[in-house]
């Protein structure tokens, strides 16, 4: 166990890194290959949180829908492709992350992250947009793996920070994150900056709400044995 019993693990899209519009470009050049209505920026809010082979299909038209299995298959190696030209094009962390993650590293807090974005994305991202910290688990939707809400990544990645669930903080912006933690035994931190409304965080069993990353400090000073 780590000297503070406590640890802190992230979800990736709306929550450490705003990628809405490099998702969303992606997904609309999808559309546009195949002369379908594309979505708005906003739209994308609602599609982003379950994993990529989700977002393939919602985003079509219902009667245009692909099926799952194959037909998804092929779709999502076409949207792999788009984001793999879009992915860093104007992502960013979220004002406020990078002096949060200083002083969860400056506390020897642990830190990770546990996205339903796929593994090798999440691994990039995390690479390219937040390097400079020492980062003990980070997870995407691994082959073979459940997606959150589903808590056995969350239960592995806990393990490899050295924490029991109920000492881990997960951070998140969707029902899917808050649900994941309740699953989990985590305690259930949403976040009001990322791409769902705090109403749903609410409805989801959120246990707090950050109005700034800053914020998720007194939680943990609460918390601490």
């Amino acid at each position: 166990m780590n000297e503070t019993h406590q640890a802190v693990l992230f979800d990736l899209d709306g929550t450490l890194l705003d990628t809405l519009d490099d998702l969303a470009r992606s997904g609309n050049d999808v559309l546009e290959a195949r002369g379908l209505p594309t979505h708005s920026r906003d739209a994308y809010r609602h599609f982003i949180g379950c994993g990529m082979a989700n977002l393939v299909r919602v985003i079509f038209p219902e009667e245009e829908r692909p099926a799952e299995g194959a037909e998804t298959e092929a779709i999502l190696r076409e949207y792999r492709a788009a984001y793999a030209r879009n992915w860093n094009r104007t992502t960013v962390p979220f004002p406020g992350i990078p002096e949060l993650l200083d002083e969860l590293c400056a506390r020897g807090i642990p830190i990770g992250v546990l996205s339903n974005k796929s593994h090798d994305f999440t691994v990039k991202c995390i690479e390219e947009f937040l390097p400079g910290w020492a980062w003990t688990v980070v997870f995407g939707h691994r082959e073979g793996k459940p997606r959150k809400p589903d808590p056995a990544s969350a239960h592995e990645a806990a393990g490899i920070l050295g924490v029991d669930p109920n000492r881990c903080f997960y951070i998140g912006d969707s029902d899917v994150d808050m649900q994941t933690a309740k699953n989990s035994g985590m305690r259930a931190i949403g976040v009001e900056w990322g791409f769902r409304p705090v109403s749903e965080l609410q409805e989801h069993g959120a246990d707090a709400i950050l109005s700034e990353p800053a914020d998720l400090l007194a939680l943990l000073d609460s918390a601490a044995p």
